[in-house]
């Protein structure tokens, strides 16, 4: 077929059926807005609006492939089954434009060819070149005139000039912090950092995909790939009491040290891998502007750790990761940029070095973290890799990477299929499937596993094994069988390999990996190891050398690879654990595997062991876990709990086996805290299983059992929440309300918010459409707490129908505009906005129209060096203000001045306070985001207020006033933030607060104090929290200490 000209030839006409149907006509009014609108709103192909079926677009897809196939004539028209072929593939592209996550102001921006790629997606197998091209022409002209009918809307237009302005103003932003970021660069710098820039982005920018076939590339352009998953700070509470939530990219912008726990396969290195592919683009445009100007280092610890030498410094960097380009880079190139403030330090596995070795990589952090101390940081480790306070001295910041939610799920797995060819309906069964079993739906929280279940499906049409262990099982077979099955043409005489034969000598490989510590080994010990096991496996001596028997293992089996010249590991430490504790069950190395079961490179080998020993092996592997943790208080808990995890794995187990585990569990619950209750959820179903009802426990251990159930959004973890619906204590309704995300949202939503007690103070949060609509049908609502991107025309359309006193808007790229709170003239001119808070809303710079409105309370909060927006100082009915951490507020002359405000809060870069007395009403005053020390004239304006009664200082603040001799005698109720996380109340800084706050009557320390004796100074105290467990001594008698238990595990 000569289609090369096929789409000029196309008449207008030939799409005018199509595009009608595609978008029909807008009802009066409906286009009356200055603001893009999503592609995915203006086709009616999804939700409510869904008037195109893909039966119909079936049908008018052939039809537009009949009339190109017609006007290419007789002799280039391609045979019967391309042109049914081409029309599957249109309606298939067609189909996209209702998940397109763009407006129609990106989509003209993007171009038709570009849109068309985006559309496209790769290329089915199996379907003929005809077909390929005539769809890819057919499709390039449809774009064409989609994005003419988009641009020729009456208001396209007016959004365009809209849209650019925004651009221009964030390129601005963008440029400035590059020129700040940016010093001169010598010319031989800057051509080498071009030079590493793009092989950075060629080396990390794709990811693997399980399964594929032979003919199929197995990368994955990472921009396909790359989902944006959860993490949360475990240790404090979010923003406004709320565990808030923040996508796993964007913490660097939060902190700039950041150490990442995730388990095995939780998406850590595609995280690093993501980052240092962004931080090498430098796009001005992208939504991460703390990486502009930042050259990213990988450094991957199995790998600058193999020849266990000396940890490199910066000039090492490049050649201890094996970059082709450490030999060109300039003398100390690495060392200007890590003084410059430009660095990114991606130092990625801890886990992945033997335990005996992580205290020398602290050690080299610390050092590095000393000399250049504004480089941004992100290490990665497995949650029991090291200790809570592993990095605190460097004032890392922890995060854990969370499961993937139900919405994360659904988005991977069609994201896979498209990287595959595969159908969506594939997909959609797939997501039936999982909704429907409990088994998949809790392995399919982590994207490894997510990957290989959906690579499973596709291969066994649909059947799917259950449980763990027989899901590793068939992906094994499935990638050692399968790849020698589909191979072409395989070498006359070639070794028949079967999956056993592999097997064995790749656990053998495993094994010595982890009784070493290790995630690498060199090619000879590997090439040793086979040499070994060749005579013992029939028809070893067949197989070839031990040399060419690895080679095959390298390149054929998918499992094993040589991510060096001379090294060799698996794709996966998963694999490995797997494969070793096959070695492990085989060889009976039980005494081995229960001395190092506390270890943490240990664990997941614990539990595949269990998985793969007999009935009678596994019960005596228990017991000798039972056993020894009776023996040993210091790994008692994790030992118990590990052997807990390890019933899940337990088809077959003696009765009395079982009791005994689940007895030393039992002693456990229920948790007296959060941190116990983390520790319960890790352990798995089983141990959650055990946790009681709300009968009879406090509401400190109600709250620890919500929170552990939480943790485990399987439908046995629903049905154990809805006993807590009706529990007295609010902390617990706050937890039920806001974990929904984690579980199926409809039944999620019915079965426990709408049963929750009504109350006009909650705020309810929601992370996508379904949500949200679900939120706008309770009977009372008090407020919404809106996560991710959000379109203003589907705000604007929710308040205008249903007013709510509190909105939050967090992580939201998407909104520019605060208009869509102020109505029409049919509404009364405003919604019924009361509180706002926005957290993370890059766009949004302007206040003003919330002028003259009902706003009362606001709390701004950024994740970069941001000036506060526009129109603050025109706020005039605020009587509650929040300027975040990390905003900039050069002056109190940005607040508004006239306004009645009662409550503020100031940022850490803290403005001069001598002009606080504009706001003689102010209540509460917090000043904890800034380390900053007080002047004499700042706490004397401070001690003027005449009706400051809470003040909310760090140490240093308060060390300082007492130093001027300044008294602060109104002020009756302080929480004391220390100088560092974690630090304890030094009784001189107690001595301080009893001078500076002589009629304080509660005082709230985050952390513990060894001696409470000073507060006998202050004689109307009453009250201390300690937010903190409590060992300290001297307590005043008439002074109540309230503090929460420590944790017991």
């Amino acid at each position: 077929m000569e289609a090369a000209g096929l789409g000029l030839r196309l008449a207008a006409g030939v799409f005018t059926p199509l595009l009608k149907r595609l978008f029909p006509p807008e009802a009066p009014g409906a286009a009356l807005t200055d603001r893009p609108v999503r592609v995915s709103a203006l086709v009616p192909l999804r939700g409510a609006k869904r008037t195109l079926t893909e039966r119909d677009l079936r049908e008018l897809s052939a039809e537009v492939v009949r009339r190109a196939v017609h006007a290419l004539g007789p002799h280039d028209a391609p045979g019967p089954e391309a042109v049914d072929a081409a029309a599957g593939l249109l309606t298939r592209s067609l189909l996209r434009l209702g998940d397109l996550d763009m407006d129609d102001v990106q989509a003209v921006r993007l171009g038709h060819e570009a849109l068309a790629r985006e559309l496209a997606g790769p290329r089915a197998p199996g379907v003929p070149d005809d077909a390929h091209l005539l769809h890819d022409r057919l499709l390039n002209s449809a774009c064409l005139h989609v994005l003419d009918f988009f641009s020729r809307r009456s208001t396209f237009v007016a959004r365009t000039l809209v849209e650019q302005t925004r651009r221009l103003e964030s390129l601005v932003r963008a440029t400035e912090t590059l020129a700040e970021r940016l010093p001169y660069l010598p010319a031989e710098d800057a051509a080498f950092e071009r030079r590493y820039a793009d092989y950075v982005v060629r080396e990390y920018g794709r990811l693997t995909i399980y399964g594929l076939d032979l003919d199929q590339s197995r990368e994955w352009p990472l921009d396909d790939a790359y989902l944006s998953l959860e993490t949360r700070q475990p240790t404090a509470a979010g923003r406004d009491g709320a565990e808030a939530p923040q996508r796993a990219e964007r913490a660097l912008g939060d902190f700039s040290r950041v150490l990442l726990r995730g388990h095995a396969g939780s998406g850590k290195t595609t995280l690093v891998q993501w980052l240092a592919v962004t931080a090498a683009r430098q796009d001005p445009e992208s939504a991460l502007p703390q990486l502009l100007g930042r050259i990213p280092f990988v450094l991957t610890l199995r790998t600058i750790t193999r020849d266990r030498g000396p940890l490199p410094g910066p000039g090492d960097f490049l050649a201890a990761v094996d970059c082709p380009l450490a030999g060109a880079q300039p003398d100390r190139w690495a060392d200007r940029v890590l003084a410059a403030g430009r660095g990114l330090l991606l130092v990625d596995g801890i886990d992945e070095i033997p335990e005996g070795e992580r205290e020398g990589v602290r050690r080299w952090l610390r050092r590095l973290h000393a000399t250049y101390p504004e480089t941004l940081w992100l290490v990665t480790a497995r949650p029991s890799a090291v200790g809570g306070d592993w990095l605190d001295a460097a004032r890392f910041t922890e995060l854990t990477l969370a499961p993937m939610n139900h919405g994360d799920v659904q988005a991977f797995v069609h994201r896979w299929h498209r990287a595959v060819g595969a159908a969506d309906a594939d997909a959609a069964a797939l997501l039936d499937l999982v909704r429907t079993r409990q088994d998949l739906a809790a392995l399919a929280t982590n994207p490894l596993v997510c990957a290989l279940i959906c690579a499973l499906h596709r291969e066994r049409n649909g059947h799917l094994p259950r449980g763990r262990k027989a899901l590793y099982d068939a992906a094994l077979a499935m990638l050692l069988e399968r790849r020698d099955r589909e191979r072409p043409d395989p070498p006359r005489g070639a070794p028949a390999w079967d999956a056993d034969t592999q097997v064995s000598l790749l656990q053998k490989l495993a094994y010595w990996l982890i009784t070493n510590g290790r995630s690498e080994l060199s090619a000879s010990v590997a090439t040793t190891l086979i040499g070994n096991a060749l005579p013992v496996l029939h028809g070893g001596d067949a197989l070839g050398t031990p040399a060419e028997v690895l080679r095959h293992l390298i390149e054929r089996s998918g499992v094993l690879r040589e991510p060096a010249e001379g090294a060799v590991d698996f794709v996966h430490r998963t694999f490995q654990d797997y494969l070793g504790a096959r070695e492990i069950v085989e060889w009976q190395h039980f005494p081995a595997l229960v001395a190092r079961a506390h270890e943490d490179q240990w664990e997941d080998v614990v539990r595949m062991a269990v998985a793969h020993a007999q009935p009678v092996q596994r019960g005596e592997l228990l017991t000798a876990l039972v056993e020894r943790g009776d023996a040993e208080p210091a790994h008692r808990v994790r030992l118990h709990l590990l052997a807990t995890a390890c019933l899940e794995y337990s088809t077959q187990l003696r009765p009395d086996v079982r009791a005994d585990v689940l007895e030393r569990t039992r002693r456990l619950v229920p948790p007296r805290t959060r941190e116990e209750a983390k520790v319960l959820a890790d352990a798995g179903p089983v141990a959650t299983g055990l946790l009681p009802g709300p009968e009879g426990l406090s509401d400190e251990e109600a709250d620890a059992v919500v929170f552990a159930l939480t943790r485990n959004p399987t439908d046995a973890g629903l049905i154990a929440l809805r006993p807590f619906r009706d529990h007295p204590a609010r902390a617990v309704h706050h937890l039920l309300a806001v974990n929904w995300h984690r579980f199926d949202t409809d039944r999620y939503f019915h079965e426990i918010v709408t049963r929750l007690p009504p109350d006009p103070d909650r705020v309810l949060p929601a992370r996508g459409r379904a949500e949200l609509a679900h939120l706008w049908s309770l009977p009372v609502l008090g407020g919404v707490e809106l996560v991710g991107d959000f379109a203003e025309a589907d705000l604007a359309a929710h308040l205008a129908a249903r007013r709510v006193r509190t909105l939050r808007l967090r992580h939201c790229a998407t909104i520019a505009d605060l208009g869509f709170l102020v109505g029409g003239r049919e509404d009364g001119g405003w919604r019924g906005v009361e509180t706002l808070l926005l957290d993370d809303c890059p766009h949004i710079t302007d206040l003003s129209p919330l002028v003259g409105g009902p706003l009362r309370e606001l709390s701004l909060y950024g994740h970069t060096r941001r000036v506060v927006p526009r129109g603050l100082a025109e706020l005039t009915g605020l009587t509650s203000l929040v300027v975040g951490e990390e905003l900039t507020l050069d002056s109190l002359d940005r607040l508004p001045r006239p306004a009645p405000l009662t409550m503020l809060t100031l940022p850490s870069l803290l403005p001069d306070l001598t002009g606080i007395g504009a706001w003689p009403g102010l209540t509460r005053l917090a000043l904890h985001f800034s380390g900053r020390a007080l002047t004499p004239t700042e706490g004397r304006a401070l001690a003027a207020l005449p009706a400051l009664e809470r003040l909310t200082p760090r140490v240093e603040a308060v060390r300082s006033l007492a130093d001027a001799g300044v008294t602060l005698p109104r002020v009756n109720k302080i929480q004391l933030f220390p100088a560092h996380y974690g630090d304890p109340v030094e009784t001189g800084t107690l001595d301080a607060i009893a001078r500076v706050f002589p009629g304080l009557r509660t005082l709230v320390l985050n952390n513990d104090a060894p001696d409470f004796s000073p507060l006998a100074a202050l004689p109307e105290l009453g009250e201390l929290h300690v937010l903190a467990p409590s060992a300290g001594t001297g307590l005043p008698e008439n002074v109540r200490l309230t503090a929460p238990p420590a944790a017991r595990y």
